[in-house]
């Protein structure tokens, strides 16, 4: 029962920075104020957009626009790059807060059934849970906080994290490099190609780590 409250808990956390900051922030960060804010940058314009993405964790800012401004910006793969580092920075960011609270805390948060419950469902499913967030809203920021509560194995959270980030970078750099309007397919294409690409990816993994258990 606490697992639950604790994430709805963090869902709530960033559901009242839309609920304060939403309007505003979607208003000022169209893809043409987007792309003015960059411009303040000069030559670190990329910077800036990592800065961004990274504050998508605790802002309602639209990372799919600041991905594809990055596309407009600096061609399909160069955006793509900034774009996955930003994006995988914020998720990682976010599950080394809440990992670096320390277990006792973690305990203090969930009580030790819960929190023992938590690791289970991050062994199991931790790693498709973030892979499947990364398109979504509010989910992607929750997600990775509950990761690093549960303290789930570092390398496969930073392993699904660049799974789901990648393909979704990749898919918007390109819509912007190309100066589509955000159409259907892409969205298509950043929901699909990362499940996909773990199914390959954690196959191999589980593998291995059956193997290393016998």
């Amino acid at each position: 029962m606490r697992l639950l409250l604790v994430f709805i808990g963090f869902a709530a956390l960033v559901l009242l920075a839309f609920a304060l900051w939403g309007d505003s922030l979607m208003l000022a960060f169209s893809q043409e104020g987007t792309l003015q804010w960059l411009d303040r940058f000069g030559p670190w314009a990329w910077l800036g957009a990592i800065m961004l993405l990274m504050a998508d964790l605790v802002l309602p800012l639209p990372a799919t626009i600041i991905l594809s401004a990055l596309g407009f910006l600096y061609g399909p793969w160069l955006g793509m790059l900034i774009g996955t580092a930003g994006s995988f920075l914020a998720g990682s960011l976010g599950y080394w807060l809440c990992r670096m609270m320390g277990q006792k805390t973690a305990l203090v948060l969930l009580g030790r059934k819960d929190f023992e419950r938590g690791q289970k469902i991050s062994s199991k499913l931790g790693s498709w849970i973030v892979v499947l967030s990364r398109w979504l809203p509010v989910f992607p920021e929750v997600v990775s906080g509950m990761a690093g509560l549960t303290r789930m194995n570092a390398p496969l959270f930073h392993l699904a994290l660049l799974t789901g980030t990648l393909p979704m970078a990749a898919v918007y750099a390109w819509v912007g490099a190309s100066g589509y309007e955000h159409p259907y397919w892409a969205v298509g294409l950043s929901m699909g190609l990362p499940p996909l690409i773990w199914w390959g990816v954690g196959g191999i993994i589980n593998r291995e780590l059956k193997n290393e258990r016998n």
